[in-house]
């Protein structure tokens, strides 16, 4: 089988209409790839796909959906003639801790970020080994490493997520597929100012956030390059890692970065003018 170049893929991105999904068929788009944007907000993703030319295309997309998953990798097989990289960005939150939270929230964030991701798994997985080759770079979260307070079900989806991803890699190493996870931190996108809105949730700003734009150069790059694992920042990420399979240590370290976190939180939000 022919080794296609860089400039030949074809990548489907879901979640593509704001945030880090537009970042990356942004910079796709411009190293020369062909994307189709996929989003559940119909309107704002074909805008996003506009924007970006004749090398863009775009399907409203639900991820939770089988059919939806069916329709979407037949648009990019009727626009661009196939799939080679599926990008699987998509995600939710609901915040507040978890006694605050309702049932149906907590379904929501498993249901889009672990079983919406799940299910483009398996539909790229049948299309993806049928054409004889493909990559699935999903996009986890840090918070797969470690049990943050204020988001215990996002935690949770996540931890999931790395769970299935590894082991759905596992099980096709001897297919034709490649598998890529990133693990981005906290970013600047309207989750970020979801969480500024909640204190609940102040361990996010704890630590340096990112522009969206860093986590899609990594994205990006992983096509090209096809690292099995990607955490940010890369070496404080690879010692949260560590740290993060011992639960007596968190209990201890986490509370000060949640302290940390509502300092600098308080910092960031807007003060009405003092009367003088």
């Amino acid at each position: 089988m022919a080794v296609r170049s860089e400039r030949e893929q074809v990548v489907l991105v879901t979640g593509a209409a704001n945030g880090i999904g537009a970042a990356i068929a942004e910079l796709a788009v411009a190293r020369g790839h062909r994307v189709m944007l996929t989003d559940v907000d119909e309107v704002a993703v074909v805008s996003r796909a506009g924007s970006l030319g004749s090398r863009a295309a775009a399907c409203v997309l639900d991820i939770r959906s089988p059919e939806g998953w069916t329709r979407a990798f037949e648009a990019a097989e009727a626009d661009f003639g196939r799939v080679d990289v599926l990008v699987n960005n998509a995600g939710i939150t609901h915040t507040g801790v978890t006694r605050d939270l309702r049932s149906r929230h907590h379904r929501d964030i498993v249901e889009v970020n672990l079983l919406g991701t799940i299910t483009g798994v398996c539909a790229a997985l049948e299309r993806m080994t049928a054409q004889g080759h493909g990559h699935i770079i999903n996009i986890c979260s840090m918070t797969s490493f470690l049990p943050l307070p204020g988001y215990a079900t996002y935690c949770a989806s996540k931890y999931g997520l790395r769970a299935f991803h590894h082991s759905v890699a596992i099980e096709e190493r001897d297919g034709p597929l490649d598998f890529t996870i990133i693990h981005p931190p906290s970013t600047r996108t309207g989750m970020l100012e979801q969480e500024m809105a909640d204190p609940s949730c102040a361990i996010a700003f704890a630590e340096k956030s990112y522009a969206p734009q860093r986590i899609a150069q990594a994205v990006v790059d992983a096509i090209a390059t096809k690292p099995v694992e990607v955490v940010f920042p890369p070496l404080a990420g690879r010692v949260q890692r560590i740290a993060g399979v011992f639960p007596r240590l968190m209990r201890r370290v986490l509370p000060l970065a949640e302290a940390r976190g509502l300092r600098r939180r308080e910092r960031l939000l807007p003060h009405p003018a003092t009367d003088r």
